[in-house]
C-alpha cells in the first residue's frame, strides 16, 4: 500500500444514524467537516440489514459530499464488520470509523478487508483512511502508543460509556458530573497516543447537546490540550465546535509574530519577546497553529 494519508484537520464530527434518510440528509445539508454515518450503536440489532442499503444508497446520491460521509461500522469482534463494508465500499465513503478496537492488530485487519474490497469496486488501494475509536475496551487502554505508521489511521478518539461497560463499573462520572479518573486517564492516554502516531486526537461527544456553554468550555479546553477536534450529536453542537477549534484572528497574527521573529534571526535559540523569553517549543506551537489555520 502506497497512499499515504495526512493527518486529518476536520473539526467537527457529526454522528448520524444510518437508518434515517432524513437525519443523514440533515447531517449533511449543516457544517460539521465529518458525517459519521452510524451502523453500530445507533442501529438496532434486526435494522442493520435494511440500513447498509440505505448508507449505501445515500452515499452514491452524494458524491460531491462523499469526502465528508465518513461511515461506523460494527466491531470486528461481532458478526456485523464484513457485511457493513461488503455493503457500503462500492459506493466508496470517505472514511471509516473503527470502533471498540483491543489494538493495532484490529486496525492491520481491517485494513487489509478494506484493501481487497478497494481492489474489487475500483477505488484506489490504501484510499480510505480510518478514525480509531479507542478506550471502549479495557484492553486497548494498553495500547495506546502503538499506532504509530498503522495503515490509514489519520485520526484516534475516544468513548467513556463502553469503557465503563468494559470494567464493569457503574459509573464513569464524579459527584459533580466530572469524568472520573479512568475516563480523564484514557482521554490524556488519546492526545498522547495521537501524538505518537503523528495523527490527530479527537474529542468524545457531549451528550447533553442543550447545555452549549459547556460544550464550548469544554471544546476549548481540550483544544488547549492538544485536541484538533471533537464528535457531535446534534446539529446544535456543530457551529459550538467549529468555532472552538479554529484559530482567532489574534492567534494567528500572535503565531505569525512568533515564526517572522525567529526567522528574523536564524540560528538562535531563544530568543525576547514581549518582556519574556521565547524558545524552540513555542516556534513548533506558532507553526503548527498557522497549518492548522493554512497559513503554512
Amino acid at each position: 500500500m502506497t497512499f499515504k494519508h495526512e493527518p486529518t484537520t476536520a473539526r467537527s464530527w457529526l454522528f448520524a444514524p444510518g437508518d434515517s434518510e432524513k437525519k443523514m440528509l440533515k447531517a449533511m445539508e449543516g457544517d460539521a467537516d465529518i458525517v459519521l454515518i452510524d451502523l453500530e450503536d445507533a442501529v438496532a440489532a434486526d435494522a442493520k440489514a435494511a440500513a447498509r442499503p440505505m448508507v449505501h444508497d445515500f452515499i452514491k446520491a452524494n458524491p460531491d459530499q462523499r469526502h465528508r460521509l465518513w461511515v461506523r461500522i460494527n466491531p470486528l469482534d461481532g458478526p456485523h464488520t464484513l457485511l457493513d463494508l461488503a455493503a457500503i465500499m462500492p459506493a466508496h465513503p470517505g472514511g471509516i470509523m473503527l470502533p471498540k478496537v483491543y489494538g493495532r492488530a484490529d486496525v492491520e485487519a481491517c485494513d487489509k478487508y478494506l484493501e481487497a474490497l478497494e481492489v474489487a469496486n475500483g477505488i484506489e488501494q490504501g484510499s480510505t483512511p480510518l478514525i480509531v475509536l479507542m478506550t471502549e475496551t479495557a484492553e486497548a487502554m494498553f495500547h495506546w502508543g502503538d499506532y504509530k505508521g498503522a495503515p490509514r489511521v489519520v485520526a484516534l478518539t475516544w468513548g467513556a460509556e463502553d469503557l465503563a461497560d468494559s470494567i464493569g463499573a457503574s459509573s464513569n462520572r464524579n459527584a459533580d458530573g466530572s469524568y472520573s479518573f479512568t475516563y480523564e486517564m484514557a482521554r490524556s492516554f488519546c492526545v498522547l497516543g495521537a501524538a505518537t502516531a503523528g495523527v490527530s486526537a479527537v474529542e468524545t461527544i457531549s451528550a447533553d447537546f442543550k447545555d452549549l456553554e459547556a460544550l464550548r468550555l469544554r471544546a476549548e479546553k481540550v483544544r488547549r490540550d492538544g485536541y484538533r477536534g471533537m464528535m457531535a450529536i446534534h446539529p446544535a453542537q456543530i457551529p459550538v465546535i467549529n468555532a472552538a477549534f479554529t484559530p482567532t484572528d489574534e492567534e494567528v497574527a500572535e503565531a505569525q509574530e512568533i515564526v517572522d521573529l525567529f526567522a528574523a534571526n536564524p540560528g538562535v535559540g531563544a530568543i525576547g519577546w514581549k518582556g519574556g523569553m521565547l524558545d524552540r517549543p513555542y516556534l513548533a506551537r506558532a507553526e503548527r497553529l498557522l497549518r492548522q489555520a493554512g497559513k503554512l
